[in-house]
């Protein structure tokens, strides 16, 4: 789908960063073997995660790498990056720059690895691969992770019920309206696809297709759910106002009605991987 009538501003993720590394779901654990596997990180090279949230995909990869830069435009965000660093100890081989993909090269140098953790689509995406590319060393390699969005997981057999991602949803509809919210703005038609053509059209080759395979079961909170959800875009605390908390209470309700033990099953989404030279 495309995106039209949008434009980027610094509410799209405020007030997320708290929620995001207990709401969204993890990357399959397989993704760090797989990375390595295609990569041969030599322990020397420089990796920069373009849209790096609160570290999830820089973190789980700074160990394979002598420098890793984490760039986000959300105080928040790096933030927590910057905190999850020092929880495990990379502080001392990390860097977090608040700054929009757009304003790279910004002087941080060039780059044997970049990567997009579910980033990608929130950008100029021509004008960041095509800097990118001019970024990264000779052989150098942009990486893009994603959720494997086709992918239906059921949770028979589990021991509670389903998290009700679509009640949640249509909750999320009745407070903030029909289309779905991005920032300032609104996404009536989703965030934009076709990435290949652009990342082509930059002048990489590829890609290389990994699938990093998910199906394991996780159980969930509802606190785990409250936070997926102000974790997200289209429901960010900020876009409720002063309604957050009526919000959150109705959530709770429906939770609680979903789940009289106040927990879920889930599973694991699996990983894509796409690896572009």
């Amino acid at each position: 789908m495309a995106a039209t009538d949008w434009e980027w501003d610094d509410t799209l993720f405020s007030g997320a960063a708290p929620y995001y590394r207990r709401g969204r779901l993890p990357y399959a654990p397989g993704l760090v073997g797989t990375l390595t596997g295609e990569l041969a990180p030599d322990g020397r090279g420089r990796l920069i995660d373009v849209g790096c949230g609160p570290g999830t995909l820089a973190l789980s990869l700074a160990q394979l790498f002598a420098e890793t830069v984490g760039v986000d435009p959300d105080r928040g965000m790096i933030a927590e990056a910057a905190r999850g660093a020092a929880d495990i100890g990379v502080s001392d081989r990390t860097r977090w720059v608040r700054a929009r993909a757009e304003e790279l090269p910004a002087g941080l140098g060039t780059f044997t690895v970049a990567t997009f953790g579910q980033s990608f689509h929130w950008m100029d995406r021509d004008l960041v691969a095509a800097t990118v590319r001019d970024m990264l060393r000779p052989g150098g390699a942009l990486v893009h992770v994603s959720d494997a969005k086709a992918e239906s997981w059921p949770v028979d057999g589990l021991p509670h019920p389903a998290v009700p991602y679509a009640a949640i949803e249509e909750l999320v509809r009745h407070y903030l309206g029909p289309v779905r919210r991005a920032g300032r703005g609104t996404l009536p038609q989703g965030t934009p696809g076709g990435e290949a053509a652009i990342l082509a059209r930059a002048g990489f080759s590829g890609p290389r297709r990994h699938l990093v395979p998910g199906g394991q079961a996780l159980e969930r909170t509802c606190d785990d759910v409250v936070a997926w959800a102000f974790s997200m875009s289209f429901s960010a605390p900020h876009l409720f106002g002063p309604r957050q908390g009526d919000f959150e209470d109705d959530l709770r309700r429906l939770l609680r009605e979903a789940s009289a033990s106040g927990r879920f099953s889930e599973r694991l989404p699996s990983t894509e991987v796409l690896v572009w030279r």
